[in-house]
């Protein structure tokens, strides 16, 4: 890896004896993380079933390094939503958010969907999360992540942080916006960073924060919090971000927050910011084991109040919900909570009475799947939502067993039972469905996502 020239003088200008060590770091292999979804289990108990070698990263309760000879990813634990593989150090900014159940969440730069799942898991399935993404490509991506570790409360959304700030004024609880940069966090990760990084890309990417922090600032509510990281060590982008949109901003101020192990404060001398940047946060690699971040929590001052935002909601008729309905008798033994709304064929549980029309909406809440003439097909996105106690059938397989690598790649499998739907489970945690019939159960384990 050749590091461009001109980062090379500036990072030993700003890092003056550490330049050395900071290099080093570079030389050194990338460390492996994954973050275990609590929605679907406690850590502690991820840790009893694991096959990998974990242990803690100390600013993430529920993350954890593993090795490279792991490969989490390959597991079928992976396809049942159990963990989030994600960079060491961005699990910082989840961690610095900290989210309460019940909480109204905007994750404002959401893809692919490592710091949305963060942030659901600490609410538990409470309250609501929209999880925006501006490029339809990445909002793909980020949409099929939050299926994946079923996420009951998230709404994704694919638009321009001005659009959503015409419609949400003052909505939000916490705010997070992890703004795109010129990531040179990630130069060990993706080649690309390095080829495009320049002294005016960095500048280019610090006046695009600044207009992203500007309509961030007005969605959130008073009293609330934001949370504004990057994955570059550029203190323009960093320290002179923040330092600006604060000149700008006189009600938003740095909250004091505990300080992890490891975590660097703010070098405002580095670009003439305001001196309270100090109380940000950089991961340097050379301090701790992770590529690099940088993170301030930010608070708006004032009371917070109750601001209702409720709607008018399209109705679903009641012959199409009776549908869904005798699906939920002959199936489950456990409502999902919600508020239902027909998207063409498809049925989608709102976490809360909130208006979507005229946004682009890739996720509108949990999907339930599709109405078709005379029956109801189960999606996905809800038999990850669910548990083996939610269900009245359900298949269990063995997650080193044939004959779940089997049902991965989409084949029907050897089973006698009840006719009807069934919740597949591997090792007691949901995969998918299958439906029986005979002495088969069909596969129905969406084609996109099969193993090959």
């Amino acid at each position: 890896m050749t590091l461009p020239q001109e980062f090379q003088k500036k990072m030993q200008k700003l890092l003056g004896e550490e330049y050395g060590q900071f290099l080093e770091s570079y030389q050194r292999e990338p460390l492996q993380a994954l973050r275990v979804n609590t929605l679907k289990m406690p850590v502690e108990e991820f840790q009893s079933i694991s096959p990998f070698s974990l242990r803690p990263v100390p600013w993430a309760s529920e993350g954890f390094y593993y090795e490279k000879v792991d490969r989490p990813g390959k597991h079928p634990y992976h396809e049942a939503g159990l963990y989030y593989i994600q960079e060491p150090s961005a699990m910082a900014v989840g961690a610095l958010a900290l989210p309460k159940p019940g909480e109204r969440v905007l994750d404002l730069c959401a893809a692919p969907g490592g710091k949305t799942t963060h942030l659901a898991s600490a609410m538990k399935g409470q309250g609501l999360l929209i999880s925006n993404e501006i490029h339809s490509a990445r909002a793909k991506i980020l949409s099929t992540n939050v299926e994946r570790m079923g996420i009951p409360n998230a709404i994704v959304t694919n638009e321009t942080p001005e659009s959503l700030a015409g419609r949400f004024p003052g909505f939000f609880d916490r705010i997070v916006v992890d703004a795109p940069c010129s990531g040179e966090g990630m130069f060990q990760k993706e080649e690309q960073a390095i080829l495009q990084w320049s002294p005016e890309n960095v500048s280019m990417c610090a006046g695009r924060q600044q207009a992203i922090l500007e309509e961030a600032a007005k969605m959130l509510r008073p009293g609330g919090s934001l949370v504004y990281s990057t994955c570059t060590f550029a203190p323009e982008e960093n320290e002179g971000t923040v330092s600006t949109f604060l000149k700008k901003h006189s009600e938003f101020s740095i909250c004091q927050v505990p300080v992890f192990q490891g975590f660097s404060p703010g070098r405002p001398e580095w670009v003439d910011a305001l001196p309270e940047t100090a109380g940000t946060f950089r991961l340097w690699p050379h301090h701790l084991e992770g590529q690099g971040h940088f993170a301030a929590v930010l608070k708006k001052e004032g009371e917070a109040f109750s601001q209702e935002y409720s709607r008018k909601l399209p109705q679903v008729d009641r012959a199409t919900f009776q549908l869904y309905e005798t699906f939920t008798s002959e199936n489950l033994t456990k409502r999902p909570e919600g508020i239902p709304v027909l998207f063409g064929e498809q049925l989608y549980f709102l976490p809360c009475a909130i208006s979507l029309k005229g946004l682009k909406v890739l996720r509108a809440g949990l999907h339930m799947g599709t109405v078709k003439k005379n029956r109801f097909e189960p999606s996905h996105a809800l038999a990850l939502s669910l548990k083996k106690q939610d269900v009245l059938r359900s298949f269990c397989l063995d997650s080193k067993s044939l004959e779940t690598a089997a049902y991965l790649r989409g084949e029907s499998l050897q089973a006698e039972g009840e006719k009807g739907w069934r919740l597949v489970l591997v090792d007691g945690f949901s995969l998918g469905w299958g439906k029986q019939t005979g002495g088969t159960l069909k596969n129905h384990y969406p084609k996109g996502l099969r193993w090959t």
